[in-house]
Formats: C-alpha cells, sequence, structure tokens
C-alpha cells in the first residue's frame, strides 16, 4: 500500500489581477501549505475505486463512484500513460474542509496522482503530473508541489517560495457553501494591483511583516455573499496570540497565524469555547510534504 499526504494549502495572499478573454482570472498569490491534511491510500484491485472515511468524509457530496475529482484525476492520469482499464483501490481519509478555499479536493486529487504514480510505476516527472492535472483544476498543480510557492497565471505558474517558519496556524469553515465562481462573479471586475511578497526564508517576522502588504481580493465579495465570513474572521482577530487573519482562496475558510503551534491549538479550544458549530483545525505551517507523518 502506497500512503500520500494531501495537506492543506493556504493562499496567504491571493490577488485578482485580471480576466483571460476566455474567462479564466489572472491571479497572483503566496500559497502556503499546514501540516492539517486528508491521507490517500493506494493498493493494487482488479478496478479502480475509491472509498471515503474521516470526520468530513459526510460533507463530500460528490458521487464517489461518478465525477469526484479524485477518480477524474486517476482516469486521467492511466490515459496519459496508456492504460486502457486503470484498476487500484483508492481510500481517502477525510479531515479538511469540504470546498472550503483550502484546495482539499485538488489535494486529495493530487495525493492520488502521486501515489497512483507509485503504484503503477509510472516515470513522470512533477511537471509532467501538473500539465495533466491543470485542467481538471488550478489549484492542482501547487497542491502537487506541497511546498511554498509564488502562483500567477491562472495557476499553472509555479515559482518556489522561500520555506516558511513553523508558524502555528489555525483554519476555521463556518460551514457555509460559498461557490467559487459565484465569489469571482460577485468580484465585479474591481481586479486588484499586483503586490509581490517578499520574506527571508524561515524567517517569522520578515514574513509576517510581509504578509500586511498582501491581500485577499476575494474576500470582500465572499463576504456580501456570505456575512457570517466578516463575523469569522473578526472571532479569529479576537483570539489570544493571533499575528494574521484572512481568507483563504474563495472561502469560507479563514486562517489565523500565531507565533507556534502550541499558541494556535489554544487559540482553538477559546475558539471553539464558543460552540458555534464551526469546522476547526490547528497545526503549523510546513516547508515540504515530507515533514508529514501518517
Amino acid at each position: 500500500m502506497i500512503a500520500i499526504p494531501a495537506p492543506a494549502k493556504i493562499n496567504l495572499t491571493l490577488h485578482v489581477l485580471g480576466r483571460r478573454a476566455d474567462g479564466y482570472h489572472l491571479l497572483e498569490s503566496l500559497v502556503a501549505f499546514a501540516s492539517i491534511h486528508d491521507v490517500v491510500r493506494a493498493e493494487d484491485a482488479d478496478a479502480l475505486t475509491l472509498t471515503v472515511d474521516g470526520p468530513t468524509a459526510q460533507d463530500l457530496a460528490a458521487n464517489l463512484q461518478g465525477d469526484n475529482l479524485v477518480l477524474r484525476a486517476a482516469r486521467r492520469l492511466a490515459e496519459a500513460a496508456g492504460i486502457g482499464a486503470p484498476a487500484a483501490a483508492l481510500a481517502l481519509h477525510k479531515t479538511l474542509a469540504v470546498a472550503g478555499g483550502i484546495g482539499g479536493g485538488s489535494a486529495d486529487a493530487a495525493a492520488a496522482l502521486l501515489a497512483l504514480s507509485k503504484l503503477w510505476r509510472l516515470d513522470m516527472s512533477e511537471a509532467a503530473l501538473a500539465a495533466l492535472a491543470l485542467p481538471l483544476g488550478a489549484d492542482l498543480p501547487v497542491c502537487l508541489a506541497s511546498r511554498p510557492m509564488h502562483m500567477a497565471g491562472i495557476g499553472e505558474q509555479l515559482v518556489p517560495a522561500p520555506a516558511m517558519p513553523p508558524l502555528g496556524v489555525l483554519l476555521v469553515n463556518p460551514r457555509v457553501a460559498l461557490p467559487t465562481a459565484d465569489v469571482f462573479r460577485a468580484l465585479n471586475g474591481l481586479f486588484g494591483a499586483a503586490a509581490p511578497i517578499v520574506y527571508g526564508a524561515g524567517d517569522a517576522a520578515s514574513l509576517l511583516s510581509a504578509l500586511t502588504n498582501g491581500r485577499n481580493d476575494l474576500e470582500a465579495p465572499a463576504r456580501r455573499l456570505a456575512p457570517v465570513v466578516g463575523d469569522l474572521l473578526a472571532a479569529l482577530r479576537d483570539l489570544p496570540g493571533t499575528r494574521l487573519a484572512r481568507m483563504s482562496g474563495s472561502g469560507a475558510t479563514c486562517f489565523a497565524l500565531f507565533d507556534d503551534e502550541t499558541a494556535a491549538r489554544s487559540a482553538e479550544g477559546v475558539l471553539r469555547a464558543g460552540a458555534r458549530g464551526w469546522w476547526s483545525a490547528a497545526g503549523r505551517l510546513i516547508a515540504k510534504r515530507e515533514e508529514l507523518s501518517i
């Protein structure tokens, strides 16, 4: 059996710079990954199947034997590799919030691609996997990398960013559906200016200072569509030890950064004491997928 962690993707910044003629938006984003993660396992079988368990499995609304992104990625990989009848038993342990702006589905699909590449003994580079995965979603290439990246274009332009310091991170989702297309539509063409984020490798103070010059351009339209996002951000900013709070991706998941993982876990306890029923998970920023144990 092969097991691959699928870490949460966090858009520390997300600047929407414009829109192409084909409707795709041009982005600039500093992407980080957290120790909070799903796990995808793959083993030999007579057919291609997917089972799901875990704390948020019940929130996964997609047809697991139909148009699920993990299965679509598996079939696309098989087609690219010339495998006519792909066969593997895939098992997804789901911990991350579903459809929440932290790349959960993309991270799972990326982990499946990596697991199946090993199971099927394919000699495909990360770049080749990213190229075949991009049509499935803009977050697939960066989730394949699962290390700090400056992301541009429609998600296909990736430049490695300096290693992240192990700042504590708290992810919170208000359990409100916020479709990505609706959020982009609500932006109403109010595009922002580029604001590259420059920081020193592993330097927490440098990163936190640089992030104050960034933003998430989708936060305002998301708050108009789902006012609870504003309530969530206010709650995060009121927690003891919060250094920065912002929405990730198109929401509705928001994050708060702390000096370390202990502070993040303590803040999560305070948040949960409010009994709002929100999904939450605490951990730390990671420098690479290989830091994670499963």
